[in-house]
């Protein structure tokens, strides 16, 4: 009995000392990730698996996946591909639950015990998820020092908010990522909440250098703030002209925030460090933590509170919050800047959402009531909303809209656009505000001016004469600058080729697809529902035009079909640089095909074999490898 139970005893020792080798790291911390759906919980380490226990953060009811090329990498650069998930089968949908949450696990081969980190990747597609620096000792990740730049500047609390100047100059933005990657991506793109520059054109897409840093210069006429659009998520700033602006960007903390499992752990700094222009007040911005949007996060709870609601009961929703948000920024402990430039954008907020009183408390009904395409549309035309004498009158109370120093704000080019929703609106602001002089009036007129040149329409004899009566000089020199290169452009467009403009020709709306379909029967077609106004859709043009020179033996036809929501001037020069069949139908039949073809927005997509059958159908654009991959398979049929 002895000998048998010392036997055992043997045993159990021999089982536990194996478990002890298992190393188990908790909550490890990472450097980077390309979305926060899934966060690791919980890494064990054994000698025959390597076990991730997940944990899902994704909206209700929708799908995640995790791809059968998965793999770890660790910092010596060897690969160790997934073997399985237990909980969740590899490449099939994985349907998130109603409380958003869900935990699996991923299990890839042992590693050895002297790897300190390890990147986890699902492939190098469009839309793969990665964690970049998954840290397997935590104390010596915790020990690792910021650069001598990473400072925090000290804020003078009572200096006043500058008022800022008006210029036709350039801004400068440079900046570094830290802890960089070379596939985390090679470039990113500068969102500009200006008309000074549009969004999609190609020198806002900016260059990431080997060692992180980066540099961008943009033409401006005064303060303006930009968003970096990031895999890790978005980093706002403000740039001036003739001034320049210095970002170190914390990957590390900019993604710990935004996590459910390390939000509470010890900090890495500061998402972002801040240096020249205005430096201490971005950094004090960038840390505000006062809700001052006046919606809910999510915009079903508003529309569920404000459907079926008066005019006058919808501004009350609006405005309730207003007493609490102007309490919390003046007993606040930022500097009076700050809180100056916080009442600002409260104003811009209130005003942009008292503005749009009709459309919201349309769509809140449609919304709400779960109404289609059809009916939605019948609703929104119909529909009166009775809006009271006086409504407007609450808009007294946000006369700092009317001043430079709401340029500082984000929400001031939206708000702009907003404001035009109202009937009339110039006539309001002028009775509401006690005047129609002042920034804000200029801006609206040299927001009008500039967009429609950027549609292509030049400037009149009028309007030359108009823009040199505008307040600053600033914005005549980049109207007049931005009319010139518009003039030259439709010149250069004239002496364009590669595209064809066709007519869809007296057919019945019921037979206008099949119709322009008819033509190009025979081959494979990527049919591209789009408008001019779509930043999306001219995005992606630009993206797709590389594959299609890669694609150009390949017997495929490119087929464009728009509205006349899109300008025909605007048309007619943006499709010079489209090669393809281009079709510009009336509202009417524009009307019927988003109906009858179920199209959800602008750009959808359609692939077409040459027997005029759709392969392959997707709203919003799904990335150049899966427009390309579609293609192939519909080719190789």
């Amino acid at each position: 009995m002895r000998s048998f139970a010392w036997i055992i005893g043997l045993l159990l020792c021999t089982v536990y000392s194996v478990q002890a080798q298992d190393r188990v790291i908790e909550r490890p911390p990472f450097l980077a990730w390309s979305s926060n759906s899934i966060e690791i919980d919980k890494i064990v380490m054994g000698d025959t698996v390597t076990t991730l226990y997940i944990k899902a953060y994704y909206r209700p009811k929708y799908w995640i996946k995790i791809a059968t090329g998965s793999f770890l990498r660790d910092n010596n650069g060897m690969l160790y591909p997934i073997r399985k998930g237990v909980g969740i089968t590899l490449d099939k949908e994985f349907w998130m639950p109603e409380s958003g949450e869900a935990e699996f696990q991923l299990l890839f081969p042992p590693i050895p015990q002297n790897v300190t980190s390890l990147d986890f990747s699902e492939g190098d597609f469009d839309g793969a998820y990665k964690i970049w620096g998954i840290q397997l000792d935590r104390n010596a990740f915790y020990k690792q020092k910021l650069p001598k730049e990473a400072v925090k500047h000290k804020i003078n609390k009572k200096a006043a908010l500058p008022t800022p100047k008006l210029a036709y100059a350039t801004a400068t933005l440079k900046g570094k990522i830290l802890d960089y990657q070379k596939d985390m991506m090679k470039q990113m793109r500068m969102h500009i909440e200006s008309p000074a520059s549009n969004i999609h054109n190609e020198q806002n897409i900016i260059k990431i250098e080997e060692d992180g840093s980066f540099q961008a210069e943009v033409k401006v006429t005064s303060v303006t703030s930009v968003a970096l659009e990031l895999p890790f998520g978005w980093v706002e700033c403000l740039i001036a002209p003739n001034e320049e602006t210095s970002l170190i960007i914390n990957t590390k903390e900019l993604c710990r925030r935004q996590t459910h499992l390390q939000k509470k752990d010890k900090t890495f700094g500061e998402p972002v460090y801040f240096n020249g222009y205005l430096a201490s007040l971005q950094q004090e911005l960038a840390s505000v933590d006062i809700d001052i949007t006046l919606k809910s996060v999510f915009y079903m709870d508003m529309y569920n509170a404000i459907a079926g609601k008066s005019a006058d009961e919808y501004k009350a929703y609006v405005l309730e919050r207003l007493p609490s948000i102007r309490k919390a920024i003046e007993q606040s402990s930022y500097s009076n800047a700050c809180k100056e430039l916080l009442n600002i954008q409260v104003d811009l907020a209130a005003t942009g959402k008292i503005a749009m009183t009709d459309r919201e408390l349309k769509s809140a009904y449609i919304a709400v009531n779960k109404l289609n395409r059809e009916k939605a549309n019948e609703y929104f035309s119909n529909t009166h909303i009775d809006i009271p004498e006086g409504y407007y009158d609450i808009l007294k109370e946000f006369t700092s809209i009317n001043t430079l120093k709401a340029l500082y704000s984000r929400q001031y080019a939206s708000t702009i656009y907003l404001i035009s929703f109202m009937p009339n609106y110039r006539e309001i602001l002028k009775e509401t505000l006690g005047t129609n002089q002042g920034p804000l009036f200029d801006y609206i007129r040299f927001n009008e001016l500039y967009h429609s040149i950027k549609d292509f329409i030049p400037l009149t004899a009028d309007q030359e004469i108009e823009i040199k009566k505008l307040s600053s000089p600033a914005y005549t020199e980049m109207l007049t600058q931005t009319n010139k290169e518009t003039i030259k452009k439709i010149e250069l467009n004239k002496r364009k080729s590669g595209f064809t403009i066709n007519e869809a020709g007296e057919v019945s709306n019921e037979d206008l697809f099949p119709s322009i379909l008819s033509k190009f029967r025979g081959h494979t077609l990527l049919v591209d529902i789009w408008a001019t106004w779509c930043g999306p859709c001219r995005m992606a043009n630009k993206a797709i035009a590389p594959m299609k020179e890669e694609l150009k033996e390949k017997d495929i036809i490119y087929l464009y079909i728009t509205g006349e929501t899109s300008p025909k001037g605007t048309w007619e020069n943006m499709i010079s640089d489209i090669h393809g069949e281009h079709f510009r139908v009336t509202n009417e039949q524009w009307n019927f095909l988003m109906s009858n073809l179920n199209i959800e927005g602008v750009p959808t997509y359609f692939i077409i074999d040459p027997e005029g059958n759709i392969t392959y159908k997707k709203t919003g654009f799904p990335g150049v490898e899966t427009m390309k991959e579609q293609l192939l398979k519909t080719l190789s049929k």
